[in-house]
């Protein structure tokens, strides 16, 4: 049975992980960002350490547990057209082009949707249509691209093909004002939210960068020793939890990232304090999710399935708990068309999988 998120009339059923630590093939090695693109095709970033073997970006085919399919990887680690050192953010427009912003070179590069490359641009400065430490992107309903200018604490606009368009933000913590600025996302109306990372907030800007709304305050969230925080600020809590831990809400930790579904809600990953945060549309906490994974992925079980030093040693644990949570969630995506939720679990090179519930009810018991 799927664990059961119930909180401020939503619902979240968790569904199924996909992923393994890989760094080539079948699998994700320490995932920074994503994208969706048609048809339930997800393009993922991955900045992995194993002698940059890691640094890449794959597309997956999603589906329902145990339907994902690797195609491919591309933008792989070198200095050579198509490749990437440090690859940030990735996003794809209506063509199937795939931009991926190089956090070190200071650089875009647009693939088609097989991995080919196709250009690159972007220089190193403060200017304007410089870049500093580029991080997350969006693709704007002309085509245009939103870039997040992290080192220069700014969002940039530019065309397909690299043209300075505008800019807005500065440094600081006002509103409109960015520190470390990371993931960003657009609604159905072209609004921009921006997980700004060191001022532990979100933040909400018209399509022409013009400061609409704020919300989230520093805060670090501790489960009681040997619990794991559930926090909810309704009636419920997870299904799977023993314990519930209460902090005061809207608290973040180094937000990493950000989406929007189609009611207007918002979910935020709190990445320091392992979790991701669901918003009303004002700003309103409503819910928290922990990750929920107590069934292996497929790709997971492959492994486990390979290596029978490995199925011994998961027997001998004394509670597989903590593997089932999230660790450092670093990108949030919401697919419409599937009502689905889906995070990526940094530190366990895998995605979870929530679908929010359209028409959920409970049978009502006589005691």
């Amino acid at each position: 049975m799927p664990l059961t998120t119930v909180s401020e009339g939503r619902v979240y059923d968790w569904s199924h992980a996909v992923g393994r630590n890989a760094a080539r093939g079948p699998g994700f090695n320490y995932v920074q960002t994503m994208c969706l693109g048609k048809d339930g095709v997800l393009y993922a970033a991955n900045r992995g350490n194993e002698n940059n073997f890691g640094m890449h970006v794959n597309k997956v085919k999603l589906g329902g547990p145990g339907e994902e399919e690797f195609i491919a990887d591309f933008c792989e680690y070198g200095e050579g057209e198509g490749d990437c050192t440090w690859p940030f953010g990735v996003a794809v427009d209506n063509n199937d082009h795939v931009y991926v912003s190089d956090d070190w070179t200071n650089t875009i590069s647009v693939f088609d949707s097989s991995g080919k490359f196709l250009r690159k641009w972007g220089t190193t400065g403060s200017a304007d249509g410089e870049l500093c430490h580029p991080a997350g992107l969006a693709v704007e309903k002309n085509g245009n691209i939103v870039v997040v200018d992290s080192g220069n604490n700014r969002l940039q606009v530019f065309t397909p093909e690299g043209k300075f368009v505008g800019k807005c933000g500065r440094a600081g913590s006002g509103d409109g004002e960015f520190n470390q600025p990371w993931g960003i996302t657009l609604d159905k109306d072209g609004n921009i939210y921006v997980a700004d990372w060191k001022n532990h907030r979100v933040q909400k800007l018209s399509p022409e960068g013009k400061f609409l709304m704020k919300f989230g305050q520093y805060g670090k969230v501790d489960a009681p020793e040997g619990a794991y925080a559930v926090t909810m600020f309704g009636p419920y809590v997870t299904a799977s939890s023993e314990t519930a831990h209460y902090p005061k809400p809207g608290l973040l930790n180094h937000p990493t990232d950000v989406a929007v579904d189609s009611d207007g809600d918002i979910y935020v990953t709190d990445w320091g304090n392992h979790r991701v945060c669901v918003f009303d549309a004002e700003g309103k906490p409503v819910a928290n999710l922990i990750g929920d994974a107590q069934v292996l992925s497929k790709w997971g079980e492959q492994t486990v399935d390979a290596n029978p030093d490995m199925k011994k040693a998961r027997r001998r644990v004394k509670s597989l708990e903590p593997q089932w949570r999230f660790c450092f969630p670093t990108a949030v995506e919401f697919d419409s068309a599937t009502d689905s939720i889906i995070v990526a679990d940094s530190q366990r090179n895998r995605l979870q999988i929530y679908k929010k519930v359209r028409d959920y009810s409970d049978f009502q018991a006589n005691l």
